[in-house]
């Protein structure tokens, strides 16, 4: 089984959403419907990357280290050419 940490940009205001979960497909449903609490003022949301660990441990690793600013530095090289078009 993998464990995924994920990036999503909201449309509304354009901000990241960064989570973690061992089914991606459902998590982005529930963040889409509105299931999720914190997010559900800020959707619809685009799935702009996303990352696969076999632990769980890992992925949470990972998902604190995206939070931090040269987490969100990190996305933003990685995603240049989403960015600039």
């Amino acid at each position: 089984m993998y464990y995924y940490v994920y990036v999503l940009r909201s449309e509304k205001d354009k901000k990241f959403y960064i989570g973690c979960t061992g089914d991606l497909k459902l998590r982005f449903e529930a963040h889409q419907k509105g299931s999720v609490h914190s997010t559900v003022d800020r959707r619809p949301f685009e799935l702009v990357y996303y990352e696969a660990c076999k632990d769980n441990k890992d992925a949470r690793h990972r998902e604190n280290y995206l939070k931090t600013t040269y987490g969100h530095r990190f996305i933003k090289n990685r995603l240049k050419s989403y960015f600039t078009g």
